[in-house]
């Protein structure tokens, strides 16, 4: 209602200045025809009404200017002209002090574009602390050296700095004051005014630098993909943007989004050797890159760290083992002023995933904290989405969730590049496709880490312990298949659950590790059911000691896992362990030394030991038969196995008298 009172207001001024002037007009056209009215026979009244006229011609006029530039939808905000001219800041681009590593492919991309024929616009966005400043650097030096005019904004929230920046590099580039002073008093468009004069002219870089809040670019509320705004890909040069924002959505169709990922291994190194040369060896400063997980932020950390003479840890191989213990030291440490200066807060490790949280949160994605925090106390392996429930959450945090917020939580850290979403899992063709999260390890370690100073941890882990109990218990009864591919994605993260259960819950976190081998068993995915029958046995040989028959139990799970594997001779030796233990502890006759003995024939037989694998069941058939019965279903597989191993005997007579035969 106030926008329409006040498109009434400039509707009725723009009424009266055209009814002053049309009245002004027709006494004139009167006062020269053949028959004046008698009171224009007075010229001193004419010529005093004449001058009235004017002055309120005029003052509607400017009135009518004036409402005009301050509607919202009618009119163009004067700007200051001298503002545009003089800038006041350096639009210099930031010197890069060491080379940049691993970026080739992505420079030689934007080079592309900058040498081309046209123009056009790229984007190069992802995670905090991934180098994007300090690829457009390098980018816009190599555009420099190449004779191209380059200019630097950095974007400050600030729509209407960002329009001055933008008209000063116009300005710079030839666009002529007087198409200035056009802007400055409302008769065009300043935005209009820059990028017609842009599209006109060529061999130039403008980059726009830390665009992380793009719907706030202006001018107006338009997405920056209408291509209406500040940001457009319709100039005759480039217009290379650094952003956080990383969808498509955001930049529109004509954008060229290079998307920046965590460094290589041997980038990361040379990133660690160029500061700090006499650190250590190639191999070591792999390791430490490997470590940080390819983060140029975390790799820059490392090196000044590492070139500084006092410094406690002066190798590479002393730092990578002192983040185990002083990692808030050394890549945690909170800097006094992050909380209020985004410089500071893009350049220190502990604090450059907080610009993007405190965007999200700004933004209405309240729960985007919290549930990247929850996936910080997973393990650095990725998890099945259908762990990340609206319960979950509202257990963990206390916080009312719902699907459609989790969703949303999650759309908005991935947006930010801090949650990604690697290839589903489908070992198996006939295999459903399971959706992953991951965050980066650096990320989840330094959230980890901030997170582990309030109380609240212990609850979110009883909730995360719950759920993790009840998602098993989901995928064990699934049908056939179905389940394992969560299966897989889960098993990394229960070593953890049963650690954080013990002594106070043993058997019940113990029963849900064995459960989920059990499903790995038979989905054949013998590498994850090995790390949990080996997790249970180190377990329980600890918590409840080697004699124990649950003991027992899990160190012949852990050789039939390892046979599986094809890691017989290590089998073979657990096997006879645990019948020689089962045999003193439980008896000869005990259906469990039967299995021992069942298991490590079995095993001596994948060895090609054959006739000890025969005599073994043999023996075992025998006391089966006595014990059990002729009809037990034991029974009846120590005949099957007997006559597998007098089988596989026999093949193997059969071969050597086959070698001796050529010999001969």
């Amino acid at each position: 209602m106030a926008g329409n009172r006040r498109a009434a207001r400039v509707g009725s001024a723009v009424s009266g200045s055209s009814a002053a002037i049309a009245f002004l007009v027709a006494i004139v056209t009167n006062y020269v025809t053949a028959q004046p009215p008698k009171w224009a026979e007075n010229t001193i009244l004419v010529w005093s009404v004449f001058a009235g006229l004017a002055v309120v011609s005029l003052g509607l006029f400017f009135w009518e200017r004036r409402l005009a530039a301050g509607a919202p939808d009618g009119g163009v905000r004067p700007v200051p002209l001298g503002r545009i001219a003089a800038g006041g800041h350096s639009m210099n681009p930031p010197t890069v002090s060491a080379r940049v590593r691993g970026r080739e492919a992505e420079l030689e991309r934007i080079g592309v574009l900058v040498r081309g024929p046209g123009g056009g616009m790229a984007v190069v966005c992802g995670a905090g602390g991934l180098g994007k400043t300090t690829l457009a650097a390098e980018a816009a030096a190599q555009a420099r050296a190449d004779g191209r005019v380059v200019v630097w904004i950095r974007w400050r929230d600030d729509p209407e700095r960002l329009g001055q920046d933008l008209a000063q590099a116009a300005h710079i580039l030839g666009l002529p004051e007087a198409r200035l002073e056009e802007a400055r008093t409302g008769r065009v468009s300043l935005v209009d005014a820059v990028w017609e004069h842009l599209a006109t002219v060529t061999g130039w870089l403008i980059v726009v630098d830390n665009v992380d809040t793009p719907t706030r670019v202006g001018p107006g509320s338009g997405p920056p993909a209408a291509y209406r705004g500040w940001l457009r890909p319709h100039g005759g040069g480039v217009l290379l943007v650094t952003s956080r924002d990383t969808t498509g959505q955001t930049w529109g169709p004509d954008a060229d989004l290079i998307h920046l990922q965590p460094l290589a291994d041997d980038a990361g190194a040379a990133v660690l050797l160029d500061a700090a040369r006499h650190a250590g060896t190639a191999a070591e400063a792999e390791a430490l890159a490997a470590r940080l997980g390819g983060l140029p932020l975390g790799l820059n950390a490392a090196g000044i760290y590492l070139s500084v003479p006092t410094s406690r840890h002066r190798t590479f191989a002393a730092y990578q083992h002192a983040l185990e213990t002083e990692f808030a030291d050394l890549l945690g440490a909170e800097h006094p002023a992050a909380a209020t200066d985004p410089a500071v807060a893009r350049i220190v490790v502990r604090h450059t995933w907080d610009l993007s949280l405190d965007q999200l949160g700004s933004d209405g994605y309240t729960l985007a904290r919290p549930v990247l925090q929850l996936l910080a106390l997973l393990e650095a392996a990725p998890v099945p989405r259908t762990l990340i429930t609206p319960e979950l959450v509202t257990d963990a945090t206390g916080l009312p969730a719902t699907a459609a917020t989790v969703d949303a939580a999650l759309a908005g850290l991935h947006q930010y590049g801090l949650l990604h979403t690697p290839g589903a899992d489908a070992p198996e063709p006939a295999s459903p496709a399971v959706s992953q999260l991951q965050l980066h390890p650096l990320v989840r370690e330094v959230t980890a880490h901030t997170l582990a100073r309030p109380e609240p941890t212990t609850a979110w882990l009883a909730a995360l312990d719950e759920h993790l109990a009840r998602a098993v218990a989901v995928v064990a009864g699934l049908p056939g298949r179905t389940g394992w591919p969560t299966a897989r994605l889960l098993a990394p993260h229960l070593p953890a659950h049963l650690d954080r259960n013990t002594p106070h819950n043993l058997t019940t976190a113990r029963n849900t590790l064995d459960t989920l081998a059990d499903v790995l068993d038979a989905a054949g995915a013998v590498s994850e059911e090995l790390l949990l029958r080996r997790h249970v046995l180190d377990n329980e040989s600890t918590v409840l000691g080697l004699d124990h028959p649950d003991t027992l139990s899990s160190r012949n799970n852990l050789a039939s896992a390892l046979n599986s594997l094809g890691e017989h001779r290590e089998a073979a030796d657990l096997h006879r362990q645990t019948l020689t233990d089962r045999q003193r502890i439980l008896g000869p006759d005990h259906p469990h030394t039967l299995t021992s003995r069942n298991n490590l024939a079995s095993t001596l037989n994948s060895l090609g030991e054959h006739q000890q694998a025969a005599d073994l069941h043999q023996q075992n058939l025998t006391d089966r038969q006595r014990i059990l019965g002729p009809d037990h279903p034991d029974t009846l597989t120590s005949r099957n196995n007997l006559a597998t191993a007098q089988a596989r005997l026999a093949e193997a007579g059969r071969r050597r008298w086959w070698r001796l035969r050529r010999r001969r």
